[in-house]
């Protein structure tokens, strides 16, 4: 899994590169028409694109996996008093796929700037629920990735308190939901539950 990941975040960064040269490039001003005409117009999607969306999908259905596996009256377990339930292990991860794609998208985090206003919510504590928050997060990263624009992935956005490339951003969102992912691992062993397989 992580050659995998490597060899993807690899493929992003060729990628940005390739974005660079061809936005920057210089065109003849009889050109330029013709130029912003390609990059502008829809094209088929590249193989790096066509995988990160397989690789999303595929996270989805992992983290929906572990989630189907822990029994719902162990949704608030906690290994230790001062660490977020398994439940809140989910929301946290769900709050942030929306969040991490924000200043990629434009598109606002629906459950706003704090984070722990989802994690506290007792409606999500019922698996159903929480089933749907975790799977609608991950929708919406599927359906953004599926409408960027390849091109602008060099550019820069606001990324906290700094800024970074747009294909940044979504290395960290990746990364960080296969870190949560791999976090909710100990809650459902310690429940005597085989974590449901990765291959």
């Amino acid at each position: 899994m992580l050659t995998r990941f490597r060899s993807l975040i690899t493929g992003l960064l060729v990628l940005c590169s390739v974005c660079s040269a061809s936005v920057f490039a210089q065109t003849k001003p009889e050109e330029k028409k013709t130029a912003t005409a390609v990059i502008s117009a829809p094209s088929e999607r590249s193989r790096t694109m066509k995988e990160l969306d397989f690789t999303w999908k595929r996270a989805k259905k992992w983290t929906l996996d572990y989630l189907d596996a822990m029994p719902e009256e162990s949704l608030n377990f906690k290994p230790t008093p001062e660490i977020r339930s398994f439940a809140e292990q989910l929301l946290h991860l769900s709050y942030w796929n929306y969040g991490l794609l924000e200043g990629v998208t434009g598109k606002p985090n629906p459950f706003g700037k704090d984070e722990k206003e989802i994690e506290k919510k007792s409606e999500y504590k019922a698996k159903a629920a929480l089933r749907k928050v975790v799977e609608q997060s991950y929708d919406n990263v599927i359906a953004a990735t599926a409408q960027i624009d390849e091109t602008k992935l060099p550019e820069q956005i606001a990324f906290f308190n700094s800024k970074v490339t747009r294909l940044f951003a979504l290395a960290t969102a990746l990364d960080h939901q296969a870190h949560h992912r791999g976090q909710a691992t100990i809650y459902l062993r310690l429940k005597g539950i085989t974590p449901p397989p990765e291959p």
